[in-house]
């Protein structure tokens, strides 16, 4: 009986401590740089190509346009992704545009929401691409999940620019 007792008090503080770092990190940020070998004006175009987004998004399986026009300001589409066997649609809406410099979106889910910035610079005839991730938890469990969670999902946005750099420097149509 008493092994019982030490085991759920271990639980409850646990469970506690797991609630206290949703309050303490709420939400997580991160940045990803990558140099491609690459003018901006290919590097844009390759990387707006949604025929490329499988070629370099992880689990990406398709997008669907609700309203507006693919790749202009206030598109709203549906984003299939595919994660360990589970599907998550997210809604992802262009909030700023500027061709070869900037694409920012917001996407929303049932569980968190995630502001991202994709920006383009040209240097030396190769193209600096930056991301800017910032994302958020919609429950006190979904912020305590995402703050234990923030070194995989900068390693995926590592992973996935990498994809893109390559698919841009063996890109061969201009």
């Amino acid at each position: 009986m008493k092994y019982l007792k030490y085991i759920i008090i271990t639980i409850i503080v646990l469970g506690l401590l797991f609630i206290v770092k949703g309050f303490i990190t709420p939400s997580i940020s991160y940045e990803t740089e990558i140099v491609v070998n690459k003018p901006v004006q290919e590097s844009w175009a390759v990387m707006s190509d949604e025929s490329n987004l499988p070629k370099w998004i992880r689990g990406f399986k398709k997008v669907e346009l609700i309203s507006g026009t693919s790749n202009t300001l206030g598109a709203v589409s549906k984003v299939y992704i595919e994660e360990e066997g589970n599907e998550m649609i997210m809604e992802e809406t262009i909030i700023a545009l500027k061709e070869n410099e900037l694409m920012a979106m917001t996407f929303t889910m049932d569980f968190m929401n995630i502001n991202y910035e994709m920006l383009f610079k040209e240097q030396g005839g190769k193209t600096v691409i930056t991301t800017k991730t910032h994302t958020t938890g919609n429950s006190m469990i979904a912020k305590s999940m995402l703050s234990f969670m923030s070194g995989s999902m900068g390693t995926q946005e590592d992973e996935n620019l990498n994809n893109l750099k390559n698919l841009i420097e063996g890109n061969s149509s201009e």
